[in-house]
């Protein structure tokens, strides 16, 4: 037993040694071997960078040590889950790129977007989206499209009549098109297109112009998009504003300062806090294009995140009239930081407030009260949004002089 003993100690340590040697020298081992501990290396490098980021950044204290042992057993998605916040998440690779799509819309086809029901002839093109192959081709609102590649559409669904005109970008496309009683034939390349989160139309309203603005996301470059759709209704004559925010999810804090800066010439649009992230006062950034011009906002519960932070300026700042059902109710935002291996961690890391103080949520993750309309509007969900853009229609030509 003596000499076994030492013998033990000896074999332990060459051993770590060797380890340790390996460690350093991965390419001497043989490939199963290598494969594998370099595997399991890379693995331990990224728990351990998202475990160190949690107890850094996240927005309240965490276990650390449970957070451990879940994701040695179920993997980093399944250590987040445990935080039970449903804006926290880990993404691998493949997700990662895919949410990072969602912040660029992409489509592949012609760039229009069509009737929800079909037309007698086929499908109605309800929008052109600006720059696209459809826009090129000089197609237009109104126009019906009857056949694909001498394909008739009349009797199909609209989402049967999508997978025809759709195809893999560089492909050429020939679309049949019914316009003022008369047929014509045109051949248009396929392309990935942006698809625009802003639109206009310009209302009439007892004599009266009104700019209609519809904004669905707050995308990469999407205050800028809607800032040229705000030119052009003034430039159309417009005398009120209607800032259609309904059903908006929300998105990047930096567009949301964007959007609100349209309408507010100075002041404060937002404040955020973390326990890791200092306090931080965003001012408008003093371009507005349409500072005093009558405004109102339609909201509804599928209004949140940065689509609250401008509802809440814009009301807090008296610059517009709130109409609709109360928003969402999110009180904190979160951060995307890329890790190991491609995949990102987006996390909570703090609260914020709109410029009157009040954060819209009801502690920490939780969804609140959010933002109260001054004007409750409540749409028949049978029929979504006549009602509350008349109401909206008749409160601006109340507010024209």
């Amino acid at each position: 037993m003596t000499l076994k003993s030492p013998l033990r100690v000896v074999a332990v340590v060459l051993l770590l040694a060797v380890g340790l040697w390996f460690g350093g020298h991965p390419s001497w081992l043989p490939s199963p071997l290598r494969n594998v501990f370099v595997s399991q290396t890379a693995n331990q490098k990224l728990e351990d960078q998202v475990m160190s980021l949690l107890s850094k950044d996240y927005y309240k204290p965490v276990n650390v040590k449970s957070l451990e042992n879940t994701a040695t057993n179920s993997g980093l998605e399944a250590a987040v889950q445990t935080l039970k916040d449903p804006y926290s998440h880990y993404y691998p690779p493949s997700l990662y790129k895919s949410f990072q799509n969602e912040m660029t819309p992409q489509v592949v086809g012609i760039g229009v977007d069509v009737g929800s029901e079909p037309v007698a002839d086929g499908t109605q093109i309800e929008e052109v989206f600006q720059g696209s192959p459809a826009a090129k081709a000089k197609l237009r609102s109104g126009d019906v499209i009857t056949a694909v590649d001498g394909k008739s559409l009349a009797g199909l669904s609209v989402d049967a009549s999508g997978k025809l005109i759709r195809g893999n970008a560089g492909t050429k496309v020939k679309l049949t098109v019914l316009r003022d009683k008369r047929h014509f034939d045109v051949t248009i390349t396929r392309e990935n297109v942006l698809v625009p989160v802003a639109a206009s139309a310009l209302l009439h309203y007892k004599g009266k112009k009104l700019g209609y603005l519809e904004f669905t996301q707050f995308a990469q470059d999407s205050a800028a998009e809607l800032r040229g759709q705000v030119r052009k209704m003034l430039a159309d004559g417009a005398q009120g504003l209607i800032l259609d925010l309904r059903d908006n999810p929300g998105g990047l804090v930096r567009q949301a300062i964007g959007v609100a800066s349209i309408f507010i010439k100075d002041g404060t649009i937002v404040t955020t806090r973390g326990r890791n992230q200092p306090t931080t006062v965003y001012m408008a950034l003093g371009d507005a294009i349409a500072p005093k011009i009558p405004l109102t906002v339609l909201v509804d519960r599928g209004t949140a995140s940065s689509a609250e932070i401008v509802t809440g300026a814009l009301k807090d700042h008296h610059r517009a009239t709130v109409i609709g059902t109360h928003t969402y109710g999110k009180g904190v935002f979160q951060q995307i930081q890329p890790v190991n291996g491609g995949g990102a961690l987006d996390i909570t890391v703090g609260e914020y407030f709109t410029p009157n103080g009040q954060n819209l949520g009801a502690g920490g993750v939780k969804e609140g009260p959010g933002i109260k309309p001054n004007i409750y509007v409540y749409d028949n969900p049978q029929n979504p949004g006549k009602r509350a853009i008349d109401v909206a229609e008749q409160t601006l030509a109340g507010e024209i002089k």
